[in-house]
């Protein structure tokens, strides 16, 4: 199915958070220093480039929507794990593998999550409402 027009840049950018969760699940089970410190600076990074807004994107237009068609518990969900990554990404200013490993995991699990559960939801709730 086609993703509805609010959702599409959303989706795009998803492909960009797997490869990062992909790089940064690698870099720790290295455990070698130097590329931890390199994946964590990257993380760190682009967090506030481009995971950060696209959170923010979610959380002001999406998840409002959402909440008020009555889906609670995904909006709730939604917005822990972004607590949750925000959180991850600020200890990665001590770089460890653990906290990159946790990262890596949740960042891969709440992209699937979104496009197979959030996102499908939300089409249903955007088709039947004004685009």
């Amino acid at each position: 199915m086609k993703r509805h027009p609010q959702l599409q840049d959303l989706s795009r950018e998803h492909h960009g958070a797997l490869k990062l969760a992909r790089d940064a699940r690698q870099a720790a089970e290295t455990g070698a220093a130097g590329k931890l410190a390199t994946i964590a600076e990257r993380v760190v990074r682009l967090f506030a480039a481009e995971l950060d807004p696209h959170f923010r994107v979610e959380e002001q237009g999406l998840l409002a929507t959402l909440a008020q068609a009555g889906e609670h518990a995904l909006v709730q969900r939604t917005l822990d794990e972004h607590t949750q990554l925000r959180r991850l990404v600020a200890d990665l200013a001590a770089p460890d593998a653990a906290t990159l490993l946790r990262f890596a995991d949740l960042l891969a699990a709440h992209v699937r999550f979104e496009e197979r559960e959030l996102f499908e939801v939300a089409q249903g709730h955007l088709a039947t409402g004004p685009a």
